[in-house]
């Protein structure tokens, strides 16, 4: 490979990375949007509703807010929650964690890496 194929390689390969890692990131705006999806079961506040409060959710063990309604299938899951952890359970709940009580996904990956840069934003 000659250097100007090298060079054009290099810049493709900078801006892939570069889109990719802001797509990671999400839009936390956004998010706050897409949790209106959320938040008949779910609060941002101290507040447990039929599911767990997600205020302060990254880093949590999942199954462990004190007060809040978990299945035995979350208790016993052991997730810490992360950007990839919870990515992986918004996609498809009941695969991640069997017996979860969580009736819906979030199958768009964009909305969900804009759901969790909200829940981000609103961990203290």
């Amino acid at each position: 490979m000659n250097r100007y194929m090298q060079a054009v390689a290099a810049v493709v390969l900078g801006v892939a990375t570069f889109a990719g890692s802001a797509q990671a990131e999400g839009d936390a705006a956004r998010g706050k949007s897409i949790f209106t999806r959320c938040s008949s079961c779910h609060a941002v506040t101290a507040q447990n509703k039929v599911g767990p409060s997600l205020l302060g959710i990254f880093g949590r063990t999942a199954g462990t807010l004190p007060g809040a309604k978990y299945s035995k299938g979350m208790v016993a899951s052991g997730i810490v929650w992360s950007d990839e952890t919870l990515g992986t359970f918004l996609t498809a709940p009941a695969k991640s964690v069997p017996g979860t009580t969580m009736p819906l996904g979030v199958p768009n990956a964009q909305d969900r890496d804009d759901l969790i840069a909200y829940l981000k934003s609103v961990t203290p």
